[in-house]
């Protein structure tokens, strides 16, 4: 799909805070059932997003480089002025859902969601960041990467055009299905499938991964980044170059520095250990030298679309 000599990286960030994780919001083990659940009952401070974003904002003017900003729909309700903050700044706007769920259940990969319902939210998203971002949104990517064939069809009739969701990994498994021929490079995939496809239609970039005598370690960036650094993340991110165009990916709570309420689950209880000062350093080393031509994710569509 991608010339090889000009292998693009695109630079993106998931903007969402620190109660959109799985063990506090939005699965099926979470404390609270949603957000709007979240909201009701929560008392203390909620925003450690608004600063962190900013300081990402200044962080990638200062490096000249312009990003995708997948952002979750209910971000517009609660932090006002922080979308148009980002237009401004001439970044890209994407979905990254209309709120921050699990489509697939993280243990069986069995849908939490119909069709319908899906569909409707991701229609709602793209219409609700369109509205206050005055741009198309065109991109979309899955609240914790669980993504499956049918979801890209159902995209596809939203109106998105590219989808970077699917992650294949030795390390974590969440897509419904094992597609074939799948690597790191964009690629179109088969209708009601995850599978590579000769149709051209709503475009996958795929997350990159370091093959390391087999095994597929993923190096997209985001946990990844924040406890195995930056080298790690570059030797991954290398490789996959190699092969086509590729994405890298942080969130701006990634770098805030203060510290987050309890996790409220035993199952996540150093999720936010590494985080802070650290990793905004391992990122502007990454992009600092990796040595790759940046974008984004809309960047990379035009290219792949362009032949």
């Amino acid at each position: 799909m991608s010339d090889e000599k000009q292998s693009m990286l695109a630079i993106t960030v998931d903007v969402e805070d620190w109660y959109h994780i799985p063990s506090v919001t939005g699965s099926p083990f979470s404390r609270y059932a949603t957000v709007e659940d979240f909201f009701s009952k929560w008392k203390g401070r909620y925003d450690f997003l608004t600063d962190s974003t900013r300081t990402v904002l200044d962080l990638l003017e200062d490096l000249g480089v312009r990003a995708t900003f997948f952002v979750v729909g209910d971000v517009v309700t609660h932090y006002p002025s922080l979308l148009e903050k980002i237009v401004d700044r001439g970044h890209e706007i994407a979905c990254h859902g209309l709120y921050h769920i699990c489509f697939l259940d993280p243990k069986t990969k069995k849908p939490l969601i119909s069709q319908d319902q899906f569909e409707f939210q991701v229609s709602e998203g793209k219409r609700k960041l369109e509205e206050v971002a005055g741009q198309e949104v065109i991109g979309f990517r899955a609240p914790n990467a669980y993504v499956s064939g049918w979801m890209l069809d159902s995209l596809e009739r939203a109106g998105y055009k590219y989808d970077s969701s699917v992650s294949l990994s030795s390390v974590l498994n969440k897509l419904d299905s094992k597609p074939e021929g799948v690597g790191t490079a964009p690629y179109y995939p088969k209708r009601g499938s995850l599978e590579v496809g000769d149709e051209e239609r709503i475009l996958e970039i795929p997350w990159p991964f370091w093959n390391v005598l087999g095994l597929r370690l993923p190096t997209a960036g985001g946990p990844f980044l924040r406890f195995l650094g930056a080298k790690y993340i570059i030797a991954g991110l290398k490789q996959c170059l190699e092969k086509g165009h590729t994405v890298f990916y942080f969130h701006p709570i990634d770098i805030c520095r203060e510290k987050f309420p309890g996790s409220f689950s035993i199952r996540r209880p150093f999720y936010w250990l590494m985080k802070g000062r650290g990793v905004e350093r391992g990122i502007i080393h990454i992009l600092s030298h990796i040595g790759a031509e940046f974008g984004t994710c809309r960047d990379v569509w035009e290219r792949v679309r362009g032949g």
